[in-house]
């Protein structure tokens, strides 16, 4: 019998016009079902697609952000992983929140001591520095307070205290925030009244506030140097109280993507990823100093 893949014998009868030779074959027909099927089975699961890992989630600081050093960085990790990142720029303390919530999976903060309280309560893990650069106080380029060039931030403070000359506050527990009150406190003053605002914003949103009302502010310097448009000066700026410095932290709990953000974390303190960190500027200026050991 005819096979049934066989095309018909091309002989006087049977020649089609292309001249195809059909061949005729012993195959049963229940042994053509089987293969048949065995190959269907092999093609679908040939074709099965291969599963995409999960996002990760990365709670940051907003300076981070706003100095679009992220805008740099993800890119090539989700291109070397496959990865997909979500980031959520808030304030540093928010940003551990999330953590503590198991909202992330992965931290990028600057707020040491509260770093330091959630790695001790067991939520966080492997805190590993990865860059550093200053905090300033930035004020307008009349300087009612006459700041400029004051050696020790908390001088700074004191004079725009007793001057009460507007001063703008994130207001929003971020890493920040905590260190404006730090200095604050080394200052022995407790800012209130109507000179003192807060803004209850990001650093980019309160530099703009700031630069509006003609007022003061601590910022980082990245943030600063990557803000267009201000009309604000730096004015207070090399005191060691204004070191600022960020570390990764993988998040620990039942509901994070452990695995991803190890892999992000890892990611942050590579060689590779340390290079493109120190070489990051806006306008010539570099904002970052990478502080990853190898």
């Amino acid at each position: 019998m005819e096979g049934p893949l066989s095309p018909p014998l091309c002989n006087s009868e049977h020649c089609g016009p292309v001249g195809r030779v059909l061949v005729k074959t012993a195959m049963k027909p229940k042994s053509f079902i089987r293969i048949s099927v065995g190959l269907l089975v092999a093609g679908a699961l040939s074709c099965r697609p291969v599963a995409k890992p999960a996002p990760v989630i990365l709670a940051t600081t907003t300076s981070t952000e706003d100095t679009g050093l992220l805008d740099a960085l993800l890119p090539l990790f989700e291109k070397q992983t496959g990865i997909k990142v979500k980031t959520v720029a808030v304030g540093s303390g928010e940003a551990i929140e999330m953590a503590r919530r198991g909202e992330a999976d992965v931290l990028l903060v600057h707020s040491p001591q509260a770093e330091e309280k959630l790695v001790a309560e067991g939520k966080g893990a492997r805190r590993r520095a990865v860059m550093h650069n200053d905090f300033v106080i930035a004020g307008p380029p009349s300087d009612p307070a006459r700041v400029a060039g004051t050696m020790k931030a908390v001088d700074g403070l004191v004079a725009i205290a007793k001057a009460k000359a507007a001063f703008v506050s994130r207001g929003d527990a971020s890493g920040t925030h905590k260190k404006e009150k730090a200095l604050w406190d080394a200052a022995g003053v407790r800012p209130a009244g109507e000179w003192y605002v807060e803004a209850g914003q990001g650093m980019g949103a309160t530099l703009r506030i700031a630069s509006e009302k003609q007022a003061y502010t601590l910022a980082d310097r990245g943030t600063f140097a990557a803000t267009r448009n201000l009309n604000l000066k730096v004015l207070v700026e090399g005191d060691p109280a204004l070191l600022n410095p960020y570390h990764v932290i993988d998040v620990v709990g039942p509901k994070a993507n452990a695995a991803g953000g190890r892999v992000l974390a890892d990611f942050f303190v590579s060689p590779a990823t340390q290079r493109a960190i120190g070489g990051f500027a806006r306008a010539g200026q570099k904002l970052f100093v990478p502080d990853a050991t190898p």
